[in-house]
């Protein structure tokens, strides 16, 4: 039996969440899986994916073929390197202690950039409304210079009849 490892759609119209499966390849988009492997939604900044990374390595050992879009999400998690690392293991070029220290290595490094482009989402974020609130205050203060000259007009027009009619009285 031919196994994929594949995205599963969920969500709404619109607003797609995909499980991460192994699924028989006959088997349609949507049906029957063998295993759930994780998570993806890409709505959110950064994309949110959720793995199992020692379930997909096993069935990748397996012969489980990723798609196109399921591969870049394990190559991104690292489930392809730490399937890369076993190999290492198995043929003797080093050690499960070497694997798992350039496996975590490579993780923390990860960490790091995802860190790093949520902190520049956030900061561009923050510039952004302190420029708007800028552009405002500025617009408000036009408003009130453009308004002015008009103001005085009027309460100088109020100030003269309230004058006309005191006298009249």
């Amino acid at each position: 039996m031919p196994v994929k490892i594949r995205l599963q759609r969920h969500g709404k119209k619109g607003k797609p969440y995909y499980w991460i499966v192994a699924a028989d390849s006959r088997a349609k988009r949507d049906g029957k899986y063998l295993e759930k492997l994780g998570a993806y939604n890409p709505n959110t900044n950064p994309a949110t994916i959720d793995l199992d990374v020692d379930g997909a390595v096993k069935w990748l050992e397996n012969g489980a073929q990723p798609t196109d879009t399921a591969r870049a999400i394990l190559s991104y998690k690292g489930a392809l390197l730490k399937k890369h690392l076993a190999g290492g293991v198995k043929k003797g070029a080093l050690t499960e202690e070497q694997a798992e220290a350039k496996f975590n290595a490579w993780l923390e490094e990860k960490a790091a950039k995802i860190q790093a482009k949520a902190d520049g989402l956030s900061k561009a974020s923050a510039d952004a409304k302190a420029k708007a609130l800028e552009a405002e205050k500025a617009v408000n203060e036009a408003r009130i210079a453009a308004a002015a000259p008009v103001v005085e007009e009027v309460v100088e027009e109020v100030a003269e009849e309230a004058t006309a009619s005191n006298e009249e009285e």
